[in-house]
C-alpha cells in the first residue's frame, strides 16, 4: 500500500507519477523503520528506495557508497531536484568537511554520502553519534562478498552500524548477486533477518550478442559506425596495453575515444571519467577498474574485446548500457585465445584450491553463456536463480545457432594430445595439433616429425577456425586443460568418457551474423526510441541546450534531464508551464529551475 507522503515526494521531487515495478514495496517498508536488503538490476531505480525514505524520515539517510570519483555528481544530480544533500570524503579540503558535519548536525541535510573507509574514523563515529539519522543506505552491497566480483574489505566493518546504531533501519542494495552472493550480503552485514526484496534481473532492452573473434577491433568499428555512430558507450579490455591501444585505434579511424585504467594517474582518471558523465557521445576503453555506480543514463553500448571473468561481472558491465530504458547492445567478442588465457589466469593466481575451484566455477558458467544454443537472456536469469522466456532479441533468439555431433572430431582432437603425450612425451598448443590434424607440411611439423604420426591428417574434414571452435569448446566443457605458461593442451579425467566411454559430444557451430534485424527487436519496441524524422531536429535543439546549462553549472547532461525526458518534450511540445510539468522526470525544483528555458527553446525557430 503506497502512501500519500511517498507518493507526493516522488511527483514533486522526483517528477514521477507513479513508482516502478517493486519500488513501492521497498520504499514503503523501509520508510516505516524496516531492515531491507534489496537485490534490483542496474537501471532499475535503487537509488529512489532509499533517496524517498530518507526524505520521509526524520533525520538525515547516511550513504555508505565505495564511489568517492563519483559522490559529487551524485550529490549535484539531488541538489538540482532540491534535496539538501552532502558528501564526506578524502577529496575534500578541511574547510569542505567541517561544513558538511555543520550541515548534519543542525539538520540542514537530507542525504549524506560516506566512502565505507570513514567509518574506521573516530570524528566519523563520533560525528554519527551527535546526529539524528534516518537510515543507513549501503550502496553496492556486493562488495561485502570475497567472492563476488568487486570485493571492498571496508564492507567488512558495516555490520557495526546495527551493533551501535541498532533502531535505526539498513537498506542494503545490488545490482547483481547470485544465491551464494547474496546469503553472504545478508550474512556479513547481519541482514538475514531483514525483508528481502529480490527483482527481475530481466532488462529487456538490452540485444545481448557474442561473436566469434576475428580482428575483434575491425569487428568492434564496424559495430560502432553501422549501429552506433554518436552514441555514447563502453568498451572493456582486460590488460592496460589493450585499452591504450583500442582508444588510439578509434582515434585513428575518427571515433573519439578516452582510456581509462589503473595506470593513468589519478587526475587524468578523473578528467577522462568527467569527460565521459558530461559529453554527449563520447566512448571510454576501459579496464573493469571504471563503471561502478557510473550513473549516466544515455550509454548505448557495453562492448566487451575479451572475455569476463564471470557472470556476475559481465552483468553488472552490460547493465551500464541503457538505464534510461532506451535500446541498447551488450556486445562480446570472443575467442579460442580468451579461454586459454583465462584457464592460465586461474592456474597462476593466489589462494588455495578452494579459490581457484571458485574461480573455475566462474568461468565455467561465462562459457556457458557464450556457447549456449538457447537464448542468452534465458541463460543469464537462469544465473541468477530466476526463469525466463526466449526474448526473441538477443542474437541466438534472431539466428539460431545450429549444432552438430563433435563427437568423432573431439576423439580425432583428443587423441592426437594423448599421442603426443604417450608417443613423443610432447605438449603442445592448439595451432600445433590443428595443424597435425589437417596434414599441414610445416617447417615445426617436420622438425619434431609428426607428419609421422598416424592422426597426422585425419582432420581434413573441418576448417582451421572450426577445429579451433571445437577447441575452444572442449576447453568450456572441461575436456581439455591449459596448462603451463607456453599454452600447452593437456586432457582431463573426463576426456575418457569421450575416447574409450561411448560419450558424444554436441557443438555448436558459429551463427550468422544477425544485422539490421536485430534493431526491430523487442527493445526498440519496449522503449519507444525512434522519434519521428520531423522531430529529431527539435530533439537536437534540446540536446544542445541541456549541453550549455550542463556546462555553465559544471555538471552532467544528465542531471538536467534524460534522454527520454528530452524526448517525450520534443513528442508532446507542451505549451505551457503546467503542461511541462506533467511530462515524466521533472519536479517542482527542475520546473521552476528550467522550466522557461525549456518552452523557449521549443518556441525557438
Amino acid at each position: 500500500m503506497t502512501t500519500p507522503e511517498t507518493l507526493k515526494v516522488l511527483n514533486q521531487v522526483f517528477g514521477y507519477d507513479e513508482f516502478r515495478e517493486g519500488q513501492a514495496e521497498i520504499v514503503e517498508h523501509v520508510s516505516g523503520g524496516g531492515d531491507a536488503l534489496v537485490l534490483m538490476p542496474t537501471g532499475g531505480g535503487k537509488s529512489l528506495c532509499y533517496q524517498i525514505p530518507a526524505l520521509v524520515r526524520d533525520g538525515v539517510g547516511v550513504v555508505i557508497s565505495p564511489l568517492i570519483a563519483l559522490m559529487q555528481d551524485q550529490v549535484d544530480a539531488l541538489r538540482a531536484l532540491g534535496v539538501r544533500a552532502g558528501f564526506l570524503n578524502s577529496t575534500q579540503a578541511p574547510d569542505e568537511q567541517r561544513m558538511v558535519e555543520k550541515e548534519f548536525l543542525a539538520g540542514e541535510l537530507d542525504l549524506l554520502y560516506l566512502a565505507p573507509e570513514r567509518l574506521r574514523v573516530d570524528q566519523t563515529i563520533r560525528l554519527l553519534d551527535n546526529g539524528n539519522i534516518a537510515l543507513f543506505a549501503i550502496d553496492e552491497a556486493h562488495c561485502v562478498s570475497q567472492w563476488g566480483h568487486d570485493f571492498r574489505p571496508d564492507y567488512l566493518e558495516l555490520s557495526q552500524l546495527h551493533e551501535r546504531w541498532p533502531k535505526v533501519p539498513r537498506i542494503a542494495l545490488t545490482a547483481t548477486a547470485t544465491e551464494a552472493t547474496h546469503a553472504e550480503i545478508a550474512r556479513r552485514l547481519g541482514l538475514e533477518d531483514a525483508h528481502h526484496f529480490v527483482a527481475s534481473f530481466d532488462r529487456p532492452n538490452i540485444q545481448y550478442r557474442i561473436v566469434a573473434k576475428n580482428e575483434p577491433r575491425k569487428q568492434l568499428l564496424e559495430l560502432l559506425r553501422t549501429e552506433h555512430p554518436g552514441d555514447a558507450g563502453i568498451v572493456y579490455c582486460l590488460s592496460r596495453k589493450s585499452v591504450e591501444d583500442t582508444a588510439e585505434f578509434l582515434v585513428r579511424n575518427g571515433i573519439e575515444a578516452l582510456p581509462y585504467h589503473a595506470g593513468l594517474d589519478a587526475a587524468q582518471r578523473a578528467e577522462h571519467q568527467s569527460r565521459f558523465l558530461r559529453e554527449d557521445g563520447l566512448i571510454v576503453v576501459a579496464t573493469i577498474a571504471f563503471g561502478m555506480g557510473i550513473d549516466k543514463p544515455d550509454v548505448r553500448f557495453v562492448a566487451h574485446l575479451d572475455l569476463p571473468k564471470s557472470i556476475e561481472g559481465y552483468y553488472q558491465e552490460t547493465g551500464r548500457a541503457g538505464r534510461d530504458g532506451l535500446a541498447s547492445t551488450a556486445w562480446l567478442a570472443y575467442g579460442l585465445q580468451d579461454v586459454m588465457q583465462q584457464r592460465k589466469l586461474i592456474d597462476n593466481s593466489e589462494g588455495d584450491a578452494a579459490h581457484r575451484r571458485k574461480l573455475g566455477t566462474h568461468l565455467d558458467a561465462m562459457l556457458a553463456l557464450c556457447e549456449t544454443v538457447e537464448c542468452r537472456r534465458v541463460r543469464l536469469l537462469a544465473y541468477f536463480g530466476q526463469q525466463g522466456q526466449p526474448c526473441g532479441n538477443c542474437d541466438t533468439c534472431l539466428a539460431p545457432p545450429e549444432s552438430w555431433d563433435g563427437t568423432v572430431a573431439a576423439q580425432k582432437l583428443l587423441s592426437t594430445v594423448v599421442r603426443l603425450a604417450r608417443e613423443r612425451r610432447q605438449k603442445f598448443g592448439a595451432g600445433q595439433i590443428i595443424d597435425i590434424l589437417l596434414g599441414k607440411k610445416t617447417a615445426k611439423i617436420s622438425q619434431h616429425a609428426h607428419d609421422e604420426l598416424s592422426v597426422f591428417g585425419v582432420g581434413t574434414e573441418l576448417t582451421d577456425s572450426a577445429w579451433r571452435g571445437v577447441v575452444r569448446q572442449l576447453l568450456a566443457m572441461g575436456l581439455l586443460a591449459v596448462e603451463g605458461d607456453y599454452g600447452t593442451l593437456v586432457t582431463t579425467e573426463a576426456s575418457d568418457e569421450v575416447l574409450y566411454q561411448g560419450r558424444t559430444i554436441t557443438l555448436r557451430t558459429e551463427p550468422k551474423r544477425p544485422g539490421k534485424a536485430a534493431k526491430s527487436g523487442k527493445a526498440s519496441r519496449g522503449a519507444d526510441a525512434e522519434l519521428p524524422e520531423e522531430l529529431r531536429p527539435l530533439f537536437e535543439r534540446l540536446r544542445a541546450w541541456r549541453a550549455a546549462t550542463a556546462k555553465e553549472q559544471g555538471v552532467p547532461a544528465y542531471v538536467i534531464f534524460h534522454d527520454a525526458t528530452l524526448r517525450q518534450i520534443a513528442t508532446e511540445q507542451p505549451a505551457s508551464l503546467s503542461e511541462l510539468g506533467a511530462m515524466s522526470g521533472i519536479g517542482e525544483n527542475k520546473l521552476a529551475k528550467y522550466g522557461e528555458s525549456v518552452l523557449e527553446t521549443l518556441n525557438a525557430e
